[in-house]
């Protein structure tokens, strides 16, 4: 079973975590299955960037992203080029390494 490491992040997890995620599931899932709560403003429906991730280590075990993600990445903030959004990067047999990044445009936007 793979495991997805979340680099340290001082809201979401501050020390980090290593969880084990199902393939075929979304890291999205895995993580909020596993008391990471990854903000995900449209409920994972792929029309916001709020559960943007970086995918250090693994991006190219993942399924390839679609038109319709690549779109709202567009609009994400602090966009590279690893950038996957959670809700729709599902996991394969590889371990991933994933950053949340440090701001969202819905946590921006409101003032967080």
């Amino acid at each position: 079973m793979p495991q997805i490491v979340f680099l340290p992040h001082a809201e979401h997890c501050p020390e980090g975590a290593v969880v084990e995620a199902q393939p075929g599931e979304t890291i999205i899932k895995a993580a909020l299955r596993n008391g990471i709560d990854i903000e995900h403003a449209c409920e994972m429906s792929c029309a916001c960037t709020t559960c943007h991730v970086v995918v250090r280590e693994g991006f190219n075990s993942l399924e390839a992203s679609d038109e319709l993600e690549d779109d709202m990445l567009d609009k994400a903030w602090g966009l590279e080029p690893e950038s996957r959004l959670s809700c729709q990067a599902v996991v394969g047999e590889e371990d991933l390494v994933v950053e949340i990044p440090k701001y969202t445009i819905n946590q921006v936007s409101e003032g967080h």
